[in-house]
């Protein structure tokens, strides 16, 4: 790992990261299109308008749709680290850590969802190659942690002998593709959601006779 991804997982944002008001509010607009009208769909006439700047200044800022999109996708995964860290208990069992992870990647995913809608289409998209090696770095250490849950359970016997790597892909499946049917609008919140998913991995589905 490079010394500028690094820096930016540990929280020291490179020099070229560092956002105006102004950008961050276009990237705001731009997540906004792309979530209702799709890449293909949005043009950059279209965000100057909804914005209420001009073509011009959005071409001084960004050099091409393709950029503001992947630029939104780049933010939309910056703090997800931290954020899911800071709510796993220090203390409690395997399973209280994993159920911890799940709800705050939901959480996480329902206050940036229409960034986090880009960022999963536009992975490797990213034309800046050093915005996207910190991405994968970001998503590896992402992935990881929950496979570290996912050991810690089996290692002290608190789950069975499954493939940590193959558990963490099913849950992490289940929850980066929730934008395809989520709304906000719907019966259940991004954690209920979450917690449902829990429950299913964490007990399954088979039910057992009394003892």
């Amino acid at each position: 790992m490079t010394t500028e991804v690094s820096d930016q997982l540990a929280g020291r944002p490179a020099d070229e990261e560092e956002t105006s008001e102004r950008v961050r509010g276009l990237l705001d607009v731009g997540a906004r299109l792309f979530a209702e009208k799709g890449f293909e769909a949005t043009s950059m006439r279209d965000i100057s308008q909804a914005a209420g700047v001009s073509k011009a200044l959005l071409y001084h800022h960004f050099k091409s749709k393709d950029d503001i999109y992947a630029r939104i996708a780049f933010m939309a995964t910056q703090h997800l680290n931290t954020f899911v860290e800071e709510r796993i208990p220090a203390d409690g069992t395997a399973a209280d850590k994993v159920r911890a992870y799940m709800r705050a990647a939901a959480t996480f995913f329902a206050e940036h969802r229409t960034a986090w809608m880009a960022a999963s289409t536009a992975f490797w998209s990213d034309p800046d190659r050093h915005r996207m090696e910190i991405r994968v770095a970001r998503r590896r250490q992402f992935e990881e942690r929950l496979r570290d849950l996912i050991r810690e359970g089996v290692d002290s016997g608190e789950f069975e002998e499954v493939d940590p790597a193959i558990t963490g892909r099913l849950i992490l499946s289940g929850i980066n593709w929730m934008h395809r049917w989520w709304s906000p609008d719907g019966d259940k919140t991004a954690q209920q959601i979450a917690d449902a998913y829990a429950d299913i991995v964490l007990n399954g589905v088979i039910r057992r006779p009394p003892r």
